[in-house]
């Protein structure tokens, strides 16, 4: 069993050597049929997620006994698991509707990056009406649909297409959680997200746990924070010393 400060070190080594070899490899997660995608999944991941900010959710996600902390990275089939991993962000957005439910009851809410579909699945706990799962990686589409099944769900709509930048109408809640991870995408985000929110009325809550790329951009000037969560102790472990996340709603008017 790894211990927390070495189990750190090898989500952070882990991706980066993904990240090393995708470079010259070129993967289609289409290519492969969902029910290999499904037994990949149960094999090589655990359910989790009671030492979370949502114990009440559960989720298979990767922990330091499975099996591709100790193989070799270049047999990883897909392309970078980032829904395998419980980010801060999506949790404490997780949380947040959770106790508030009437946040999203009655609502169309989507879920845009949503990885393990942990929001998107806690916006269905909570009465969303219609939810849409958003990730560009096809696997965590899966993924999103077996987590659904722990939790006692019928599976959500998952959508691959890259979203940001479309002409978005309908939702009533658009939910981002850990999108903020560079500076670019911050900003394709911000302007795609005032846009909806001024010609649509769309409302938009974000969570983050403090990155630099998030703080030290525009768009934070322009937010409201809603709610501050104190990350549980092997979460702070696992995301480098970070040891809070917030939830924050995004108005342009401010």
């Amino acid at each position: 069993m790894l211990g927390p400060s070495r189990f750190t070190r090898c989500v952070k080594i882990f991706f980066d050597l993904l990240k090393q070899r995708n470079k010259h490899r070129c993967l289609s997660n289409s290519d492969r049929p969902d029910e290999y995608i499904m037994k990949f999944i149960s094999e090589n991941t655990e359910i989790t997620g009671e030492q979370s900010l949502t114990p009440e959710i559960k989720l298979r996600l990767f922990t330091p006994s499975c099996r591709f902390w100790r193989e070799r990275p270049e047999l990883w089939p897909f392309a970078d698991p980032y829904w395998a991993i419980y980010w801060p962000g999506g949790q404490a957005l997780s949380r947040y509707l959770l106790d508030n439910p009437e946040v999203c009851q009655g609502m169309t809410v989507l879920d845009l990056g949503s990885g393990c579909g942990a929001s998107a699945i806690a916006a269905k706990m909570c009465g969303a009406t219609h939810v849409v799962a958003n990730d560009i990686d096809t696997v965590a589409a899966v993924a999103t649909s077996m987590n659904c099944e722990l939790n006692g769900l019928e599976p959500l709509i998952c959508v691959a297409d890259n979203m940001i930048g479309s002409e978005l109408e309908g939702f009533d809640l658009i939910l981002l959680g850990d999108m903020f991870y560079e500076e670019t995408i911050a900003t394709s985000l911000h302007s795609w997200l005032d846009h909806c929110i001024r010609t649509h009325g769309t409302k938009v809550l974000i969570g983050d746990p403090g990155r630099a790329q998030f703080q030290e951009h525009c768009i934070r000037r322009l937010l409201h924070q809603l709610a501050h969560f104190e990350l549980p102790e092997p979460v702070k472990e696992e995301n480098y010393g970070l040891t809070c996340s917030n939830v924050w709603y995004y108005n342009p008017q401010f």
